[in-house]
């Protein structure tokens, strides 16, 4: 059973390696077909259940910024994205496996320009265009197979619950969290480069998360959070932009014309 059990393990992991845009290394397990079809049938029931904004200056104003984003993306991406505004004041956006883009109208008092509001929406296409849903989902399922796992091997033993409880620390902090923040800085370096090339400014970017961080709010120490501190965002994006200017990466359309 033990040599089955890692036999199992290990070839999951060999058949599970894919790389990002960023060519960091990635274990996926579920594939495409089955994210799409989550990402849709969770985005029909967001608009059920949500109200979605009738504002049609606002509705022109989130399109106008993503369009743009939009044509920057590889050619197979580029097609067929849906975009809803949601009538809330959450502090939010959002964008889905299957094409689908949700911005919450809270989101547009803390993005103060076009600019701001382009770097929320290519962070949030970079997940998906990275796969970072794809991802969390299989280091969900192989975090609870090892946990299966660990449990039948360690049955009848005394220290079983230690073994147990130091397991689930481990994959929460140590792969879990880690992974998310990386997740989510991964996407700033993806969606700034969408934002670059689709004429908007880059370093708008910095200024969302000053914005952001004005905020206030308590927010646990970063090694405990899934998300990336403020601060350290806005650094990243400060060394990316220069990165990529170094690199020659410039705009591909006029600077979009957008306003509420």
């Amino acid at each position: 059973m033990k040599k089955l059990l890692v036999f199992v393990l290990t070839f999951l992991f060999v058949v599970a390696c894919a790389k990002s845009p960023t060519g960091r290394s990635q274990f996926i397990l579920v594939d495409s077909d089955t994210m799409a079809q989550m990402g849709l049938e969770s985005f029909e029931a967001m608009k059920e259940e949500q109200k979605v904004s009738t504002n049609k200056n606002l509705n022109q104003y989130v399109q106008c910024v993503a369009r743009p984003i939009l044509k920057t993306l590889p050619a197979d991406w580029q097609d067929g994205w849906e975009i809803v505004v949601f009538d809330s004041e959450q502090v939010n956006a959002f964008a889905l496996p299957g094409r689908k883009i949700g911005v919450y109208t809270g989101i547009l008092g803390v993005a103060e320009n076009a600019d701001q509001l382009a770097a929320i929406i290519g962070h949030e296409v970079g997940h998906v265009i990275a796969n970072h849903g794809s991802e969390r989902v299989s280091q969900s399922t192989a975090a609870n197979a090892v946990m299966q796992g660990a449990s039948l091997l360690s049955q009848g033993s005394e220290y079983q619950q230690a073994i147990m409880t130091g397991l689930g620390l481990g994959a929460q902090f140590g792969v879990l969290l880690p992974y998310s923040r990386t997740h989510e800085s991964e996407a700033d370096v993806i969606g700034l480069k969408y934002l670059i090339e689709a004429g908007f400014k880059a370093e708008e970017s910095m200024a969302l998360w000053e914005n952001m961080n004005k905020l206030g709010g308590e927010r646990p120490m970063e090694f405990m959070s899934t998300h990336p501190a403020p601060d350290t965002r806005i650094n990243n994006l400060a060394k990316h932009i220069e990165s990529y200017r170094s690199q020659g990466v410039k705009a591909q359309f006029s600077r979009p014309n957008c306003s509420r």
